[in-house]
């Protein structure tokens, strides 16, 4: 894990920043907004973008930057993510998240997640409490890969931390730390698992009734083989043999034994690699009266023309 803590000129820096980025309207058209960011983040504070090039550049598994200034009259937590779109809640959070992310990678979002919004709000919403999605609380989020059904999806998730009263952790594990049994660790290394979209994803979303075929088998294991990349969430995957599901199963266990917690406090924001780490969270008892744990998150990839390649319009949306 590699930490940087902003110091009070560079917060004022990047407040400046997000300041006149606001003031351009770029926040009213989060496509172009994504776009703009990327021309605006050289302005960033010269030592964050170095520490942030080389956590990209070493392939830090969890990179964490303190300090990320809040706005002081931050408006109460959204009941749920819908509630946080309407009202434009932590417009200047977004930004600064936008602009930071824009130095790792370069922002997208998809057509059937939070209708389409490229910067994601995580807070709990009523009735949701035991889902399978970001706006559940009460049920763990087991670690999971993020998007993991889609060649598209993100290299890094960044979750900038807007309120987190009781320090609920978000939990990492990583494929490198655990020692897999050279059995399982071939088997998942062969095509012979199927992967799904998560309940937060709506409408034909492929493997879903009513949506295009799911994806053809695909390998859990990938890359370099002696520091190979991960794709994992037990929830929505299946092994398409009884040898692969029982691979599923001692997988996640493994995960399960060595994982860690990250903390995350107001104004940190932490880039988890999506190809080395699988990430989830603890459950926590919401209190719907405006102090509840808030994240804004934006997804990244290294080379946005991967998206471009996957359609036919050169859009920052991953399609339905």
């Amino acid at each position: 894990m590699r930490r940087l803590r902003l110091t009070e000129a560079e917060q004022g820096e990047l407040n400046t920043l997000v300041g006149r980025f606001l003031d351009a309207g770029h926040d009213w058209d989060p496509l172009g907004a994504a776009e703009a960011a990327t021309a605006a983040a050289p302005g960033l504070p010269l030592r964050l973008r170095e520490f942030l090039a080389e956590a990209r550049t070493a392939e830090s598994d969890i990179t964490v930057v303190s300090g990320i200034p809040l706005d002081p009259a931050l408006v109460a937590t959204p009941t749920g993510w819908e509630a946080a779109a309407k009202s434009a809640a932590g417009r200047r959070e977004e930004a600064a998240l936008l602009l930071c992310g824009s130095a790792m990678g370069d922002a997208f979002g998809w057509e059937s997640q939070q209708e389409g919004r490229i910067i994601h709000d995580i807070c709990p919403a009523p009735g949701m409490e035991s889902s399978l999605t970001s706006a559940s609380s009460e049920k763990t989020l087991s670690l999971h890969t993020e998007d993991v059904f889609h060649p598209c999806r993100a290299d890094y998730v960044a979750l900038l931390c807007l309120r987190n009263p009781d320090g609920v952790g978000t939990t990492v594990a990583s494929v490198e730390d655990v020692g897999l049994p050279a059995e399982v660790r071939g088997t998942l290394a062969e095509p012979r698992f199927r992967f799904f979209p998560d309940d937060s994803h709506s409408g034909p979303v492929p493997g879903r009734e009513g949506g295009p075929a799911a994806y053809p088998e695909e390998r859990v294991l990938f890359g370099p083989a002696h520091a190979p990349y991960l794709r994992f969430d037990v929830d929505f995957m299946a092994g398409a043999d009884p040898a692969a599901a029982e691979a599923v199963r001692a997988t996640d266990a493994l995960l399960r034994s060595s994982a860690g917690r990250v903390v995350l406090h107001p104004g940190d924001l932490v880039f988890i690699d999506n190809y080395k780490v699988v990430h989830g969270r603890d459950p926590f008892t919401p209190r719907y009266d405006g102090e509840d744990r808030w994240l804004k998150r934006v997804n990244l990839l290294r080379d946005v023309r991967r998206l471009y390649a996957q359609g036919r319009v050169r859009s920052r949306l991953v399609p339905a």
